[in-house]
């Protein structure tokens, strides 16, 4: 007999932005200069609603490589990293606190605290900053939406990882 699979959907996944952000040297939204997960846990948070799409992220490597000349062969190896970008998708609604949130975001040159809580318990937090918020109005037959850009700008630091 065949084990059952262990995936799920991204059905009831949540986001919450930090309440407020500070300036890149600091630590946002609530955090000390501890940067790990009871420190993000301690932070205070507003949910994101109407998420409708949160992306991917986390960690690329970008490629070094370099062909001696001594060789053909090319020669690769790691180079720095970068966790990535949500491209969010979300309903347009004028009364969500998170929404309004990632609204102001977008104005401010700082980083916010961000928990994203999948389907398993799983729960990621990060910092990042707001690029962008863009209003997607569509056709006659499209829910008004929104989409926000968000560069993870340190690293990911994961808890309640299921087994």
């Amino acid at each position: 007999m065949a084990t059952p699979s262990a995936v799920r959907t991204s059905a009831g996944t949540k986001l919450y932005i930090s309440g407020t952000g500070s300036a890149p040297a600091a630590a946002p939204s609530g955090l000390s200069s501890t940067y790990d997960a009871p420190t993000f846990a301690g932070a205070s948070y507003i949910l994101i609603g109407e998420l409708i799409d949160l992306g991917s992220f986390g960690k690329k490597y970008n490629l070094v490589s370099f062909n001696p000349l001594s060789a053909r062969n090319t020669v690769k190896r790691k180079g720095s990293y970068n966790n990535g970008q949500l491209q969010l998708k979300l309903g347009d609604s004028i009364m969500d606190n998170g929404q309004l949130a990632l609204k102001a975001a977008t104005d401010q040159d700082v980083s916010y605290a961000f928990k994203v809580v999948v389907q398993s318990g799983t729960t990621y937090y990060f910092t990042g900053q707001v690029l962008d918020w863009m209003l997607q109005v569509g056709s006659v037959d499209t829910i008004t939406g929104l989409t926000v850009d968000i560069e993870i700008d340190n690293d990911i630091v994961t808890t309640n990882q299921a087994a």
